[in-house]
């Protein structure tokens, strides 16, 4: 693999953005149904959704894409209760460089953007039993929260969603 080199996403990049998740990112562990996948990162273009991405000599490899958001608002410490936390909306990879960190590499890029926005607490989620995205996630130093029951996303396995978060004064 040559030198892969990181970049913000830009409006430009939507479609590529786009069509990468629509061909890797699809498995049984995996909630992507196109329409709300591709209006998440035409939100890019507004400034909404925010990315990082990966390309070797200017072809795409992988991207997380997230935002601020008050959604986990419930698991903030009360002393935080209220304020904007940053939530990981998707991270994917292409298929011929999974393994190879570049998963783990974006999400902690991803993390440094919203400490960056000044958020203390950053939330993930996962299927319960996708044992690829928990190693990248804790490559990332994300903790598990909670398992909860998630049928609507999770028709697969345990059928079952995992939170996790990483909070700056555990850094």
């Amino acid at each position: 693999m040559n030198e892969i080199t990181t970049r913000s996403a830009t409006a430009e990049d939507i479609e590529a953005l786009c069509a990468l998740i629509l061909e890797h990112g699809p498995n049984a562990w995996n909630h992507l149904p196109e329409a709300d996948v591709r209006r998440h990162l035409e939100a890019v273009a507004g400034g909404a959704t925010l990315a990082v991405l990966g390309e070797e000599q200017g072809c795409l490899l992988g991207f997380v894409s997230f935002r601020l958001s008050q959604d986990f608002a419930r698991h903030q410490p009360p002393e935080r209760a209220g304020q904007t936390h940053g939530y990981i909306c998707e991270a994917v990879v292409h298929r011929d460089c999974v393994g190879r960190g570049l998963g783990a590499r974006l999400l902690r890029e991803a993390v440094a953007e919203l400490w960056q926005l000044g958020v203390s607490d950053i939330y993930i989620d996962r299927h319960e039993e996708n044992a690829a995205s928990a190693g990248m996630m804790r490559k990332a130093g994300f903790s598990e929260l909670l398992t909860y029951a998630d049928p609507a996303r999770r028709p697969n396995g345990s059928r079952r969603s995992t939170l996790c978060c990483l909070r700056r004064e555990n850094l």
